[in-house]
């Protein structure tokens, strides 16, 4: 392979790596909103209601955002070794395609993904347990 070819084969694997930190970077920040976002629901339920609702302990955002967020390192850990992989294989001239990183990426976001639907679509319908009253609200009962 003459140098040229092989400087064209590093330049695409380096942009592949990139693509892949990319992708890694928006999940771990998807991951980070959807579970500050799930407090800031929370909270603001909490203040408008008066009462503190019942979280499912599985099922809710900040487990799903903390899971996003360890899918991202994840997946950067796997680009990184898949990098210095393809980068040896160019060296040696035995480059061989692996598609396996990519369809366990693939369906662990889709997993993910569809884990989110019920978080959108579930109402508040169980019973909620009021909230522990403030010193504020104390000092205006005396």
């Amino acid at each position: 392979m003459n140098k040229i070819d092989r400087q064209r084969e590093h330049q695409a694997n380096e942009r592949t790596f990139l693509a892949w930190l990319r992708t890694s970077i928006a999940l771990i920040g998807f991951g980070f909103a959807i579970a500050r976002f799930g407090l800031f629901l929370r909270q603001l339920n909490t203040t408008l209601t008066q009462r503190e609702p019942i979280v499912d302990t599985w099922l809710n955002s900040e487990n799903l955002g903390v899971a996003l967020v360890i899918v991202g390192i994840v997946a950067i850990a796997l680009a990184a070794w898949r990098y210095n992989q393809v980068f040896w294989q160019i060296e040696r001239g035995d480059y061989q395609p692996n598609r396996l990183s990519v369809w366990v990426i693939t369906v662990v976001v889709m997993v993910l993904g569809l884990l989110s639907i019920p978080l959108l679509l579930l109402r508040e319908t169980t019973t909620q347990r009021p909230a522990s009253i403030s010193p504020q609200s104390q000092n205006k009962h005396k």
